[in-house]
């Protein structure tokens, strides 16, 4: 496997079992729940992944939660939390707030049960995760810049309707439905050696390493949170759970910025570490994950792939299972999200070359790239402009390249064409 060395930005702790106590979810709680889950959550599959065993050279493993019914994990917690609700609760119906994924886990488990739901998401929410939440039976209200801004109205709709709200993670049903992920992973394979996490409120790596550890202590577990909004490690910096600033980042469904006291409580018991991925790790996750797996997942559901290529993951005794999230990605934007990840994995890249305006510039530059071995996919050539010296012409043009070598190849073939001196 790669070696954490140097890469490691959070530096491997060993277990942080500091806390065992009555307050944490029990492995007859979790059992029960994945009983309640179950007429609606599918058991997803643990699969090989060849492509990643050998690129690392350690035994790997895909725990395809993207596969499940709405396209992620959140209908286990959202149905074991309903199926709980009495009468009056139910007559009420129920509110949420979500980006997408929750959303849609609450709907389907609403309209199985047949309870009225309510949805706010942030007006940035992706359309599919919009539309899909309301095609399950919800009505979605569209408001605010964030998730927290949609928890807020939430909130405020619970207080004025009286229904019960159900929250993304802060929510020790969410979570006890949630950590039947774990329960069945440990069914498929009883003895891994690590298992990789995706945190965002963090309910499915809590849940899911309470249930890991308490039936295979010995398997290290790692959640993996989006650089930018890295809220739980700042929680262990700090000793507390403690907000963030969040900043953008494609993976918006692990973009949460205000931690749960409950959450971290079993984040801290059961969870080995917390590492950070950028959207450059993740999205490189993702194109690899589309063409060597066949497997459609969106940044924040392939996060800990990104953590094992990022050298974030330790070598450990036993296979490694990388648990993929969730695959609600928007169509429109998986061209912009594996163009991404192509480039930042030394895939693709674009330049911009100012040669003489005479005649053959431009089979020239095509003549380099080509005898590279490389392929064109787009050009644009502007003879005139402001900033263009007299006489120039610039030509722009994008290339898929087989790695990053044949990419340094180009670039240095375009610096003794380019009369600027500049690529």
């Amino acid at each position: 496997m790669v070696s954490a060395g140097s890469a490691n930005r959070n530096s491997l702790v060993t277990c942080r079992l500091r806390r065992v106590d009555t307050d944490l979810i029990t492995i007859d709680a979790i059992r029960e729940a994945a009983v309640r889950a179950a007429p609606v959550a599918l058991e997803t599959p643990l699969l090989p992944g060849h492509t990643f065993a050998r690129m690392t050279g350690s035994d790997i493993w895909l725990k395809a939660e993207n596969l499940q019914r709405t396209g992620s994990f959140k209908v286990r917690g959202a149905m074991n939390a309903l199926s709980l609700l009495d009468d009056a609760q139910r007559e009420a119906g129920v509110v949420a707030a979500s980006a997408g994924n929750h959303a849609q886990g609450v709907a389907l488990a609403a309209s199985t049960l047949g309870i009225d739901a309510t949805v706010f998401m942030p007006e940035a929410a992706p359309l599919p995760k919009v539309t899909a939440t309301r095609s399950y039976g919800a009505e979605v209200v569209l408001g605010g810049a964030g998730l927290g801004d949609a928890v807020d109205a939430a909130m405020r709709y619970r207080e004025e309707s009286g229904a019960h709200f159900v929250h993304p993670y802060d929510d020790r049903d969410i979570l006890t439905g949630q950590a039947g992920l774990g329960l069945e992973l440990i069914d498929q394979m009883p003895e891994p050696g690590a298992v990789v996490i995706p945190v965002g409120g963090g309910g499915l790596c809590a849940g899911s390493a309470a249930a890991i550890k308490r039936l295979h202590p010995d398997t290290v577990v790692i959640g993996v949170e989006a650089a930018a909004a890295a809220t739980y490690v700042a929680s262990r910096a700090a000793g507390e759970p403690t907000p963030v600033e969040p900043r953008f980042t494609l993976a918006d469904g692990i973009a949460v910025s205000r931690p749960s006291e409950l959450v971290f409580a079993h984040l801290e018991a059961f969870v080995d570490d917390i590492v950070t991925v950028d959207d450059d790790e993740m999205t490189s996750a993702v194109a690899l994950l589309l063409e060597r797996a066949k497997f459609l997942v969106e940044p924040s559901g392939a996060a800990g792939l990104a953590a094992l290529f990022a050298g974030l993951v330790p070598d450990v005794e036993g296979p490694t299972v990388v648990v993929l999230s969730g695959g609600n990605v928007d169509l429109l934007l998986i061209d912009r999200v594996i163009r991404k990840g192509l480039h930042a994995a030394g895939r693709f890249g674009s330049f911009r070359v100012l040669v003489p305006d005479v005649p053959g510039q431009l089979a020239r530059i095509a003549s380099a790239v080509a005898e590279i071995g490389a392929n064109v996919v787009q050009v644009e050539h502007r003879r005139e402009g402001s900033g263009l010296p007299f006489g120039t012409t610039q030509i722009s043009f994008a290339v898929e390249t087989r790695d990053e070598q044949q990419l340094d190849e180009i670039v240095a073939a375009m610096k003794e064409i380019d009369v600027s001196g500049a690529t």
